[in-house]
């Protein structure tokens, strides 16, 4: 990675390349889903929120569980045990509210726990192995194999484009 930065000196302006060492590290906020790890790049993530009464939208791709108001701005509320391919949760199952924003939107991802903000190092960050078109799949950008068992690094946008493909998004505007 290399950075480019101007400098003033006795004959003008010039300009100098430096190289800067790559992260060595990336931070990720990982969550359960159904008992299995998942992360999304923690730089996605503006809030974790607990508890929220969600509005429920007519004729929405199943994995839209609702609508959520935070302070004044509508947030679609995606549940990712749904859009991942597992069983809903229990009725009375609790959840948790994780806010990203997508090309400037806010989403909530709505997960059963959140785990933690982890750091995992870049190098023993790896690619599926499998393509696949099954949604519990397609938004699996990378595995990392901790210690404890396999993390699966989520694409927030991927994640997200098969449901605001729905229209969804024109519809509220």
């Amino acid at each position: 990675m290399s950075a480019v930065v101007s400098m003033m000196s006795q004959s003008g302006l010039t300009r100098v390349e430096i190289d800067c060492p790559a992260p060595a590290t990336q931070r990720f906020c990982a969550f359960l889903v159904a008992g299995r790890v998942f992360a999304v790049d923690a730089a996605r993530v503006t809030e974790v929120l607990r508890g929220q009464l969600l509005t429920p939208v007519p004729q929405a791709h199943p994995a839209l569980r609702g609508l959520l108001n935070l302070r004044g701005r509508i947030v679609p509320a995606i549940d990712m045990r749904l859009r991942l391919g597992f069983d809903a949760a229990p009725v009375d199952a609790s959840h948790t509210n994780i806010i990203a924003t997508v090309a400037g939107e806010y989403f909530s991802l709505m997960v059963d726990t959140i785990v933690d903000v982890i750091e995992i190092p870049v190098a023993a960050i790896e690619q599926p192995t499998a393509d696949s078109e099954d949604p519990s799949r397609d938004s699996v950008a990378a595995v990392y194999a901790a210690p404890g068992g396999l993390i699966y690094v989520l694409d927030v946008d991927q994640l997200l484009a098969g449901i605001s493909d729905t229209g969804f998004e024109r519809n509220m505007r």
